[in-house]
């Protein structure tokens, strides 16, 4: 999870760069945790950026341990199509339409089964990672079929991480959301607008969200402007401005409040109102 920031002062930039130092620290150790005792990871991608929310640095970690990897790709009801990619075992699954359950489940199993020698005697664990935002939390507790994810860490374990019961012979390691500890930056603008677009950062978090929106419209213009329905020819700054005329977001004098406009696009996006 990341710590919101205000930018109006030195103080909370400096508490900010402090924040985020421990952030780096922290995180990183975690998943380090989750690796270490866990049988099988499952790592948790948004289905329409599976590629821009997989964490490769922990996959390596992950391969260099010889554990296997599911990919689930969550929050597939915001797809009009299915995405291709070359990733092994993947799932489709929905939360919010509480499809593809099963079938994660039947894979957790058979890979179950392989484990010959299992982290805690008895039991077959499974870690759950990701970036934060792509619905761990809510994947699990549709996998466990009650409202689990969220409660006090289990003891012995590092604050931060749970274990839930998912059967009686397999168990699930929750872990907070983590960005990748060589993209976590607060200044660079190209991380940061990546982040935003895969709501890694929520809108309320981007300093620049008109920045944000343009490096959007540069893969999902059509989709953008057919939402809104507005020809901006694939410009983000005439979004901008055509939806604020549109919505009345002005300031004194009459120019548009591209800050609330960006905003509200942003804010569409993340919440999956745009479909792509």
């Amino acid at each position: 999870m990341i710590p919101r920031y205000s930018f109006s002062s030195k103080h909370t930039r400096r508490a900010r760069d402090k924040n985020a130092t421990e952030s780096k620290e922290k995180y990183p150790a975690l998943l380090q945790q989750i690796i270490r005792d866990s049988d099988i990871i499952m790592e948790v991608l948004d289905a329409r950026f599976p590629e821009e929310t997989r964490n490769i640095e922990i996959e390596q970690e992950i391969q260099k341990k010889g554990k296997r990897i599911i990919y689930v790709l969550n929050k597939s009801d915001l797809l009009t199509k299915r995405v291709q990619s070359n990733l092994t075992p993947i799932l489709y699954l929905s939360s919010k339409e509480r499809s593809g359950s099963k079938k994660l489940r039947a894979q957790i199993k058979m890979l179950a089964r392989n484990v010959v020698k299992p982290v805690e005697r008895g039991k077959i664990t499974v870690g759950v990672i990701g970036y934060p935002n792509t619905g761990k939390s809510s994947l699990i507790n549709f996998l466990i079929g009650k409202k689990s994810a969220g409660t006090g860490p289990d003891a012995g374990f590092t604050k931060g991480v749970q274990k839930l019961k998912l059967t009686k012979g397999l168990v699930l390691l929750d872990s907070p959301g983590v960005i990748p500890a060589k993209e976590y930056s607060h200044t660079d603008m190209t991380a940061v607008s990546k982040h935003a677009k895969v709501n890694a950062r929520s809108s309320t978090q981007v300093k620049d969200p008109a920045i944000v929106v343009s490096e959007i419209m540069k893969d999902y213009a059509k989709i953008l402007e057919e939402h809104y329905k507005i020809d901006a020819k694939g410009d983000g700054e005439v979004l901008i401005e055509e939806l604020g005329k549109r919505r009345g977001y002005l300031k004194k004098g009459g120019e548009i409040n591209e800050d609330k406009t960006a905003r509200l696009i942003l804010s569409d996006w993340q919440e999956g109102k745009i479909k792509i």
